[in-house]
């Protein structure tokens, strides 16, 4: 049986973790419902979202392999330094949207469990359900090459607000890369090439307190088996919200958020 929780668990993870209706919260909503205290809810959003991870990481491969070998022929090749420039540039974009979340993860690392209430998420699932509900449309024309430090910037504090739980990263970084006026298919994809250095640093800040965990061992087949669910369902959602995303289509997920609110309002009255 616990295993088949954290089966539910990681797909559940994996549904939400590349659309715009918060993965986190979805987790924390599912098991206070129906009352599963599972072992730590962090270990396992750290299990689930490297699960998420690898499957979003099989996707981009190839943007990453070309976004990193752009970077070092650009510092060490200076024949080739103008044909990688645009890349150089995105990969320091990046660096700089990052910033802001990694600065509001540290300081409230050890608060992030204390942050969590039913209420709370409804009021999250309320203000992601306006914001994209505000930009359904918009359709901008900037493409990899038009973006600014300034975008990187709005985009970055834009993200930074992501760590109040039931904030979806993924929306609320998509929102801001459309009001920046970029293209559709372009902020999709720098959505999720930022979904990377948040991921890993999500990870690296908290594996000291999962290998710290009593009974660790115990838990390894259940985490595993969360992770795998994570990982291919993930892998499927992803592939929808990125149709859904082109066809200008992200406002019916502010329906969702807007609906779950109030189902939380009238359950948790």
């Amino acid at each position: 049986m616990q295993i088949l929780k954290y089966i539910l668990l990681g797909i559940i993870q994996g549904i939400t973790e590349p659309l715009p209706i918060s993965s986190s919260g979805h987790i924390f909503l599912f098991k206070t419902i129906f009352n599963t205290n599972l072992f730590n809810s962090l270990n396992f959003e750290i299990i689930a979202n490297f699960g998420s991870f690898i499957a979003i990481l099989i996707i981009f491969w190839k943007d990453i392999v070309e976004l990193i070998k752009s970077f070092f022929t650009y510092i060490f090749n200076k024949e080739k330094r103008k044909k990688n420039l645009v890349n150089f540039k995105y990969c320091w974009y990046i660096v700089i949207s990052t910033i802001p979340v990694g600065i509001t993860g540290i300081i409230f690392k050890e608060k992030l469990e204390n942050l969590y209430s039913v209420k709370g998420l409804a009021f999250a699932f309320l203000i992601t359900a306006l914001m994209l509900f505000l930009v359904r449309n918009l359709k901008g024309e900037k493409e990899d090459k038009d973006l600014t430090i300034k975008d990187a910037l709005i985009i970055g504090l834009f993200q930074a607000v992501t760590i109040i739980p039931g904030i979806s990263r993924s929306g609320t970084v998509l929102v801001a890369c459309l009001l920046c006026k970029l293209k559709r298919e372009t902020a999709l994809k720098y959505t999720f090439i930022l979904y990377f250095p948040v991921s890993i640093a999500t990870m690296l800040l908290g594996v000291s307190d999962l290998l710290a965990t009593p009974d660790l061992t115990s838990m390894l087949l259940p985490y595993a088996a969360g992770l795998i669910a994570s990982g291919i369902v993930t892998y499927f959602s992803y592939k929808w919200l990125s149709n859904l995303v082109k066809k200008g289509s992200l406002w019916k997920f502010s329906i969702y958020c807007l609906l779950l609110a109030i189902f939380i309002f009238i359950y948790f009255r």
